[in-house]
């Protein structure tokens, strides 16, 4: 009888704790494209900075890896991140990971802009989340960096 007990009372906990813990895990894999585009824009910023506003963000780069992960991470084999903007910008992976970046930026005599983008399909069902940081610098003007834009399809 104390055994029935103990194991209706142990599924009772598993039946809340292990739906919170896959939350848990699921939102931990968000910190990555936050703090991937936050380290992007941060590094953006301080180039534009420098540069000034005509020229002031290193040049688009496509996704990154090319292939959005699908449900699982990925460890990129080596030189995936040694293009030149990723080099500017001081940004890879050296770790396995859930998203793709990418990097597209405008100039004219006006100012410059860019967005940067993270792309993951965490559940491998083909939608995507995408987050999106915008920046611009015109004449006249100091660097702006934008809030972070979110569209996150239901992982």
């Amino acid at each position: 009888m104390e055994t029935v007990a103990l194991l209706s009372v142990a599924g009772a906990v598993a039946a809340v704790f292990v739906p919170a813990f896959v939350r848990n895990l699921h939102a931990s894999r968000l910190v990555e494209p936050l703090e991937g585009l936050r380290a992007i824009g941060a590094s953006a910023t301080a180039l534009a900075v420098e540069r000034g506003p005509t020229q002031a963000y290193p040049p688009s780069v496509g996704l990154t890896p090319e292939e959005v992960p699908a449900g699982e991470s990925v460890e990129d084999p080596a030189g995936t991140w040694d293009q030149p903007t990723w080099k500017e910008l001081g940004f890879k992976f050296e770790r396995p990971h859930y998203y793709a970046f990418a990097f597209d930026s405008e100039s004219s005599k006006s100012g410059s802009s860019f967005t940067a983008r993270a792309h993951g399909d965490l559940d491998g069902d083909g939608l995507l989340s995408t987050f999106k940081l915008s920046g611009e610098f015109k004449m006249g003007d100091e660097a702006v960096l934008y809030p972070l834009e979110m569209d996150r399809e239901v992982e």
